[in-house]
């Protein structure tokens, strides 16, 4: 099948730093299908030679792999820069005859929100009335920026595409360890039988960063980090670890399961907030600045760069468990982990830590089980003792990378990894309920590269409870 992969925004950062090194790594793993085609969109003057001098660049700069010369003499035969303007629909005939003649055209935009209404109308009304192929589209997060613009965006893509051929990218799904999540569930004996409000204590899905808003503050002075990591990331995560089993690895089957979840959400109203979410923004310290000195950021700005959040799914398996989300900018350390905290049970023996499953997601990919055995000795004490897989100590830094894998499933048609439209229409009706209110609650400052504000800890510590990534390697204090 002679395929084209059209790049929208191909100058830009997510180009460089993303796509065009995944590129390079699917080809050196000769990924791509016969007649495959890059054509790469951009409004620059540049033409083709020049277009691949600076891919080199960057693919050198970003690449999990050292690039190798012929390699990359294979991929550079397979890119072709087109320059045009995408905003207007006349130049759309320039991208119709180089795309024509193929069977399959995969477009991915990687351009900013404000665009995606723009292309998808246009291609629609520009490309040329007898162009037959078939076409995917790869879109980016943000979805919208509420359940009513997603909305919007959603019908005029589904009214372009349809349903079946919109790839919505999570690059969190991509990830080796958020796919693993499911394999060690329903693969393993020791665990789904376990996997209930009857064992589980608690959920803890934590995702914190070192860094700022850096060059993004436009972006994040509109969304803040509800709409940019709970609503997107961290529920998508949530709906895998809490899913119940599909009747079948089929893509829909893991989606629907996956709905199943975000519909059970339970909704938060204004007076339930104020015991459930905590919101806070990093304030400044020595060179560090505050968010509201951050480029492109109002000097009084309420946007939230910490979320932390205790909520309960209404469903039979998951009933009275608190499930709680911490993530935020400007935190101790670079970590993504999903920690299941294991009941007590009465027992004969005096033992002072729980059982945990820890899935480590970034940057250490891998499994962390503790659990309790006798001290070596004559005595009797109990210790916690853990079994650690790391994943990617075993291969190195060399594991594919999150886009590898999505832009190779979009190449084969294979959507598990891709969310549908009623995941994000739930997660947004969630997080929408969530953003009504947030003005009513009071906005807390916190020091940078500390764990956010103390109202956190107060918050899960009236469950008698703490938040595990704070501790030192997930000790009870």
């Amino acid at each position: 099948m002679k395929t084209a992969f059209v790049i929208f925004g191909a100058t830009g950062d997510l180009t460089k730093r993303k796509l065009l090194p995944a590129l390079y790594n699917l080809e050196a793993e000769e990924r791509f299908p016969k007649g495959f085609d890059v054509i790469a969109v951009g409004r620059r003057d540049l033409d083709t030679s020049l277009f691949r001098e600076k891919a080199a660049e960057h693919i050198r700069s970003h690449s999990r792999n050292k690039p190798k010369q012929e390699i990359w003499e294979r991929l550079q035969r397979k890119i072709t820069y087109l320059q045009m303007d995408f905003t207007n629909p006349s130049e759309y005939r320039k991208l119709g005859e180089a795309i024509r003649g193929n069977d399959l055209v995969i477009f991915y935009f990687a351009v900013a929100p404000e665009f995606f209404e723009t292309i998808t109308n246009n291609l629609k009304k520009g490309l040329p009335e007898d162009f037959k192929a078939e076409m995917r589209v790869m879109i980016e997060k943000p979805f919208g920026h509420d359940l009513t613009s997603a909305a919007s965006l959603n019908r005029l893509l589904v009214n372009a595409f349809g349903e079946e051929n919109i790839y919505r990218i999570d690059h969190y799904l991509g990830k080796e360890m958020t796919q693993n999540i499911l394999f060690i569930r329903f693969a393993n004996t020791i665990f789904e039988p376990l996997w209930n409000k009857d064992y589980i204590e608690q959920v803890q899905i934590i995702s914190s960063e070192r860094i700022g808003v850096e060059d993004r503050g436009n972006y994040y002075e509109r969304s803040g980090a509800l709409s940019d990591m709970l609503q997107s990331h961290l529920l998508q995560m949530l709906s895998l670890v809490a899913m119940d089993m599909p009747d079948s690895l089929d893509t829909e089957a893991i989606r629907d399961k996956k709905v199943e979840v975000l519909s059970a959400l339970k909704p938060l109203d204004a007076e339930d907030l104020r015991e459930h979410l905590v919101l806070g923004q990093y304030s400044g310290a020595g060179e560090i600045p505050a968010y509201r000195e951050e480029k492109n950021v109002a000097g009084d700005s309420k946007t939230e760069t910490f979320v932390a959040l205790r909520l309960f799914l209404d469903s039979e398996r998951w009933r009275g468990v608190p499930f709680y989300i911490l993530t935020g900018k400007r935190l101790p350390e670079k970590k993504t982990e999903i920690i299941i905290q294991f009941k007590k049970f009465p027992s004969p023996y005096n033992y002072r830590s729980d059982n945990l499953l820890v899935f480590k997601i970034q940057p250490e990919e891998g499994v962390y089980l503790r659990f309790n055995a006798k001290r070596i000795g004559v005595g009797d004490e109990i210790v916690p003792v853990k079994m650690d897989f790391c994943q990617n100590c075993e291969v190195g830094i060399n594991s594919p990378e999150a886009y590898e894998r999505l832009l190779d499933d979009a190449i084969k048609g294979d959507a598990a990894r891709f969310t549908r439209w009623d995941e994000i229409e739930h997660s947004w009706r969630f997080v929408d309920t969530l953003k009504a209110h947030k003005d009513k609650l009071p906005l807390r400052f916190y020091s940078p590269f500390t764990w956010g504000p103390k109202e956190a800890r107060e918050m899960i510590r009236r469950d008698n409870k703490f938040w595990f990534n704070t501790e030192d390697e997930h000790e009870n204090p």
